[in-house]
């Protein structure tokens, strides 16, 4: 059974990855959420070794994520891209369902009509 300490570090990590997720153009944040929901939701029953390499690459995640979404916030003048590339090394260590996930998630953001039809509130 997980304990308090770990529950509150885990909800505040996807909740501080929905709130980075705020400052990505719309398509990506309603890609991101629905990603991080699912992932976060999928590894509820994790073994403790595959809560430790889902925790840290979380983390570094939001680390990335944070980092890009200031510097965007201090350049308004250039077009920051989101994201990270990923080393062959690191793709080496993928279980085959990643690769397919990953796969998908490529697919899906890089499409030129997207899954979603998203307006930003005009206020």
């Amino acid at each position: 059974m997980a304990t308090p300490g770990h529950v509150s570090r885990v909800r505040s990590l996807y909740k501080r990855i929905l709130v980075l997720h705020r400052f990505l153009p719309i398509d990506l944040r309603a890609l991101g959420d629905q990603y991080v929901k699912d992932e976060f939701r999928r590894h509820k029953g994790a073994s403790t070794e595959e809560v430790k390499g889902f925790m840290r690459e979380w983390e570094n995640y939001k680390y990335t994520l944070q980092a890009q979404v200031l510097e965007s916030a201090g350049d308004r003048s250039s077009s920051i891209k989101f994201g990270a590339n990923l080393s062959e090394g690191s793709l080496s260590d993928f279980q085959d369902e990643q690769i397919g996930q990953l796969y998908e998630l490529l697919l899906e953001s890089t499409k030129p009509n997207r899954q979603f039809d998203i307006q930003e509130d005009s206020k």
